[in-house]
Parts: C-alpha cells; structure tokens; sequence
C-alpha cells in the first residue's frame, strides 16, 4: 500500500517536527484542541463498549477510529509532538531551537486539555442528564477509573508511582509507533492499518495516556468520582506525561533516527 522505506519517513518525522515548531500558535492550539477533543470523544465510545459488551477487547479494537481520524486531518496530540519536535532540533534544523520545542509542548498540552475537558462536560451533562439524576452505567464506570488510577497507584507509594511512570512510557511507545504509522505509507488504507495496530494494543493493555486521562479524570470528577484534582495531578497526569515524553523519544523517536537516518558506518568486508 505504497509502503515507504524507514529513510523516507524518518526524513518525514523530522520534516513534520520541524513545521510544528514554526506552526503558528492559533493554529498549534486548534489543531490540539481538536486533537484533545476527537481523542476523548473515542474514549467514551471504547468505555461505552467495555459496558455493554462486557468485553475490553472490543473496546480496545475500535478505540483506534478516534486516533486515525484525527492524525488523518492534520490535528497533534502531545504524546506525538514528544517525538516529532526534538528531532528536528537533534537534526540541526535551521531556527530549531529547545526554547521553541518547549514552546510547542507547552501550546500542545493547553490545546489538548482543552478539548479533552470540553468533550468531559459535555458527556458528563449527557450522562446525567444536564446534572439531574444519577449518571448512567457508563457514566459510573467513568468515574471508577478515575479512582483506581489514581488513589490505586497511591496505596502503594513509591512502587505505584514507579508503576504509572512505567505504564506512560510503554504507552508511548505504542502511541508513537502508531503517529509513525501515518507517516508510512501514501494511502488513507495504509496509514490507517498502520496505525490501528498499536494504538489498539496500548489501549486493550491499559497503559497511561496522558491525553486520554485529560478527559477521563476530570469526567471522573464531574460524575461524582472519589478521588481529589490533587489526586489526579500527582497520581496520574504529571508522572504520565514524564512516562510519555522518556518512552516515545527512547523507544520510537530517538531509534528510528539513529539506525535510519543517522546511520553509524558500514562493516567493510574482509
């Protein structure tokens, strides 16, 4: 399906990292804001699923239409800009600079939130019915992650935190591999099985995705979640952005640039 070779969409990551540094900041924070929202959007439909169904599996096979549709129209997650950004200033781009990839994490993380809590306070009125009643079946269901991951992770103190950041760095890995997948192939049919593989396999593993849990946790708490915004900082979002950030440049961003497009040296034959 018109597959690219690793030197061809590796030159692309670092070509996209750079147009996102100098991407205006209206249109950062739209394109994330979209991003945040289309990917919370997906999260209700795959958590609507799990309650229905009773099978996580289907849930996780499906979530990955939110992730396509919005890669496919040009929108940013954060856990993809981790990646992009700091190989073009690692390539030497011309103008690229820390203090500008910082600039765009920083826009990312906003526009995400943003949309991510938009969607949150719209689903959390459609569960409850504009606040007047108890929330649904899948609204409970909600607010019950809210509270296994976060005060779950903190009943075991150090080890739990150890464990979420684990969880955020596997999750990128995957979540990473699937932004990569967009970019490997020139076919809509192609990016899009590109990228469903791994994005149905972090999620079915529930690992940590920091964007995602923008709109889970918040829900959470609208829907009558036991669990603190202090809670939800310190035990879920801030060590998951960190796992994020390490697991996708290490795993994904940092390899893939050193063995295809910084290539070491040829063995010479004997």
């Amino acid at each position: 399906m018109a597959y690219l070779v690793p030197s061809e969409f590796v030159t692309k990551m670092v070509d996209a990292g750079e147009s996102k540094i100098f991407m205006a900041p209206r249109d950062t924070l739209i394109r994330a804001y979209m991003a945040g929202a289309i990917l919370a959007l997906a999260a209700v439909f795959a958590v609507s699923i799990n309650v229905q169904t009773g099978q996580p599996i289907v849930g996780a096979i499906l979530f990955p239409v939110g992730f396509c549709m919005l890669y496919l129209l040009g929108f940013d997650l954060l856990t993809g800009v981790f990646v992009l950004t700091p190989l073009a200033w690692i390539d030497k781009r011309p103008g690229v600079t820390w203090q500008g990839v910082l600039k765009n994490w920083g826009l990312v993380f906003v526009g995400n939130f943003a949309g991510a809590f938009t969607v949150a306070a719209l689903m959390a009125i459609v569960f409850t019915f504009g606040f007047s009643t108890e929330p649904n079946a899948v609204g409970k269901a909600i607010g019950v992650i809210g509270e296994n991951r976060t005060l779950g992770y903190a009943k075991y103190g150090a080890a739990g935190m150890l464990t979420l950041f684990v969880r955020g760095m596997l999750c990128n890995w995957m979540v990473s591999t699937g932004v990569v997948g967009a970019m490997i192939s020139t076919t809509v049919s192609g990016k899009v099985i590109a990228m469903w593989m791994p994005i149905m396999l972090f999620f079915y593993m529930t690992f940590e995705h920091s964007v995602v849990n923008m709109f889970l946790f918040p829900s959470g708490l609208m829907l009558g979640g036991h669990f603190s915004i202090l809670d939800y900082m310190i035990w879920n979002e801030i060590p998951t952005v960190l796992g994020n950030l390490i697991g996708g440049l290490s795993f994904t961003g940092l390899t893939l640039y050193a063995t295809h497009l910084k290539t070491a040296p040829r063995r010479v034959a004997a």
